[in-house]
């Protein structure tokens, strides 16, 4: 039974029961009910409906219903084909033959080869394989860094960027001295608070990294789980412990995750990850999931919660299911995966939760 003390406080409000998502799929086509939506022209005046608002998600606002949340795969725009170069520049053909111009400048490619843009509203596209290899037939010339159209060169950077400030303790323990965090809910996120009583775990070894002021991490000491809770600012351990340094069953670290003591290989049955991989410098995502392996025991497990936003820089830097599953499909067997409907209002539609098995070989 969770005690009372673990469930998540009133500080902020639940999005409403009443709140609407509409999924695109990986492959860029709507869902409705879990079947794809093939009616072209509806398809079409769907994407051309669609903006980004200041959270970094994405909207639907169809005509006489309130604005859906779009839960979106990979990019909102996945390109089936590429236009151009023509008159104004170029174009990018979304599923349901839908078309919208773009800038090569927006351009940048991502670990796995793959090119990202924005169309000239702002919507973020990828182009699927099919498209980048029409695009590579367009151009003049292209290599690692960039491609060349009728003698001018455009440049193209990493998808994600290099972020160092955000490796480095100052710059978290700054911002828990001068404002409140955004990410501090005070309570257990209630995404947690609702699925893991489900899991029916048995007591286990948890640790919790980039875990802040500790509030998920006493959510799991209180069901009696053994729990070492990790952050490398100091102002967040001493508020940690200030709050919840009387628990026997967790215990506070000071530490970098990419650092951590050799006495913690393989010995933890559970990681959390909240707003930690949002956190890191994004250069560092593929180590920071072979930490998670490293401090797994066989068969452990991750609990994962993570932010799917249009955000390239952070606190939070967002990230796609796409990308999620690009990094775990050959580490870890996936038991659940799912986007989530507990989440706070401010969080609607922008988080997933995954709880992933270490497998044995890779």
């Amino acid at each position: 039974m969770t005690p009372p003390d673990s469930a998540p406080r009133p500080l902020a409000a639940l999005a409403s029961a009443s709140q609407s998502y509409v999924p695109i799929d990986e492959h860029g086509y709507f869902k409705l009910d879990d079947a794809r939506l093939t009616d072209v022209e509806l398809g079409a005046d769907w994407l051309a409906r669609l903006s980004i608002d200041a959270r970094g998600r994405a909207l639907l606002a169809r005509p006489g219903e309130p604005v859906s949340l779009v839960e979106a795969f990979d990019e909102p725009f996945v390109a089936a084909a590429v236009e151009g170069p023509v008159a104004g520049g170029w174009r990018v053909r979304m599923p349901y033959g839908y078309v919208e111009p773009f800038a090569l400048a927006t351009l940048s490619v991502d670990e796995w080869d793959r090119f990202h843009g924005r169309t000239n509203r702002g919507i973020p596209f990828v182009l699927s394989r099919s498209a980048q290899a029409e695009f590579f037939e367009r151009v003049d010339e292209f290599d690692d860094d960039g491609v060349t159209v009728a003698g001018e060169r455009t440049a193209i950077g990493p998808w994600l960027r290099d972020d160092a400030a955000l490796g480095t303790p100052d710059f978290w323990s700054k911002i828990y001295r001068e404002k409140a965090p955004g990410w501090e809910l005070d309570a257990v996120s209630p995404v947690f608070a609702a699925f893991v009583p489900r899991l029916k775990l048995p007591k286990c070894r948890v640790l919790v990294l980039g875990a802040g002021s500790g509030n998920d991490a006493a959510f799991f000491a209180d069901l009696g789980h053994v729990v070492t809770a990790v952050d490398f600012s100091e102002e967040a351990i001493v508020r940690a412990r200030a709050k919840y340094g009387h628990k026997s069953e967790l215990r506070f670290v000071r530490a970098d995750v990419f650092d951590l003591p050799a006495a913690m290989t393989g010995a933890f049955d559970l990681i959390v990850e909240h707003a930690c991989f949002c956190a890191v410098n994004p250069v560092r995502r593929a180590e920071l999931v072979r930490v998670w392996r490293r401090c797994l025991a066989e068969g452990g497990h991750v609990l994962g919660l993570f932010f799917t936003i249009d955000r390239r820089r952070g606190p939070p830097v967002g990230c796609s299911e796409w990308e999620l599953r690009a990094r775990l499909q050959n580490l870890f067997r996936t038991l659940y995966w799912f986007r989530s409907r507990n989440s706070l209002e401010a969080r609607a539609g922008q988080e997933v939760l995954v709880y992933v098995q270490k497998v044995s070989r890779v």
